[in-house]
């Protein structure tokens, strides 16, 4: 299946994000997914089902600054 992840042409045999982002070695913890412009709960990374031609947005979330 092709997808666009970050604007990049993917190639994968996966099925759904929990997959995806295992394959990409990305930590679910830290990072919100879009598809086709619908962000995606994290409890349902396990179960939605990427289809091929899917643009895959995944934002990472970045700690730090000083607290001010």
């Amino acid at each position: 299946m092709r997808l666009k992840v970050n604007g990049k042409e993917y190639e994968t045999k996966t099925e759904t994000i929990l997959q995806l982002l295992r394959e990409m070695e990305i930590m679910q913890g830290r990072v919100a997914i879009e598809v086709n412009l619908d962000v995606i709960k994290k409890t349902d990374y396990e179960n939605y089902r990427l289809q091929d031609g899917d643009n895959v947005e995944i934002v990472y979330f970045v700690g730090g600054g000083n607290g001010r």
